[in-house]
């Protein structure tokens, strides 16, 4: 989850994303930052994450995004 943090933050330096943020309804996370964040994530995990799959849902939570890399076949350790 270290990994996973460290790319949020690096998107958002100046906010402290937590487990608890509402990456989307909190609108922490702009459309650009989706399509930055998701090629991070397939980099980073050696995962492929198609245009379906960028949807409110997967991507308002910490958890979700994990969920969405395990999902992948992304191995997300604690």
């Amino acid at each position: 989850m270290n990994k996973l943090l460290k790319l949020l933050g690096e998107l958002h330096p100046e906010s402290e994303i937590t487990h608890d943020s509402a990456l989307i309804d909190d609108k922490i996370l702009t459309s650009l930052d989706l399509v930055t964040l998701v090629t991070d994530l397939n980099d980073a995990y050696g995962i492929e994450i198609g245009a379906g799959d960028i949807t409110p849902d997967n991507f308002n939570s910490i958890d979700a995004i994990a969920s969405l890399v395990r999902q992948k076949g992304g191995e997300i350790c604690n």
